[in-house]
């Protein structure tokens, strides 16, 4: 697990068991609301989230005895600091290999903190179709937003200060599975 420069962990939110039980609770409770899973498919935020969305996916599959339709989207060219970064940002590829119109599609990404993220998500979906429904899964909410945007499924609340950061290592990408909290070494404390 690797800390960014000038940040210390302050701490673990989640271990491999504890987040695999999260995503399980976050499964039943889309079942749940979506009587069924009728018209579901997941489409995940890449870089974590689509990861998320698989492990999600799955075990829906497993309950209801049938594939769901599976989605990464890639939210780059829709951020709205394009202009403010000071490199130049790596497109990768949307791949929605199914028609999300008249579906009630399952957004996930791993932490919500702004907002941002998940506007420019909805706007590259509606490029995409038009969903009967979009609901927001995310593993973790730190708070904080800046848009009016609520998740329909959390994972788990995580209060913070604007010092500290949450960070989710995934299997796929990180080489394990775990949530940390982590301050800023200069944070006043």
């Amino acid at each position: 697990m690797d800390i960014p420069r000038g940040y210390r962990l302050k701490k673990v939110l989640m271990d491999h068991v504890s987040m695999d039980r999260t995503l399980t609770r976050m499964v039943h409770e889309v079942l749940e609301r979506s009587r069924g899973g009728e018209d579901l498919a997941f489409v995940g935020i890449k870089r974590r989230g689509d990861v998320l969305a698989a492990r999600m996916a799955r075990k829906l599959e497993k309950v209801v005895g049938g594939e769901i339709p599976l989605g990464k989207l890639d939210i780059t060219l829709y951020r709205d600091d394009l202009s403010l970064l000071d490199f130049q940002p790596r497109v990768g590829r949307t791949e929605i290999p199914f028609y999300i119109e008249g579906k009630r599609v399952v957004l996930v990404d791993d932490v919500i903190f702004t907002g941002r993220t998940i506007r420019a998500a909805l706007d590259a979906l509606m490029d995409l179709g038009r969903p009967k429904a979009i609901q927001l899964a995310v593993l973790v909410d730190r708070g904080h937003r800046e848009l009016p945007i609520q998740p329909d499924y959390v994972g788990k609340v995580v209060p913070t200060s604007h010092s500290e950061n949450v960070l989710v290592f995934i299997e796929e990408v990180d080489h394990e599975d775990k949530v940390i909290l982590v301050e800023a070494e200069d944070a006043q404390g």
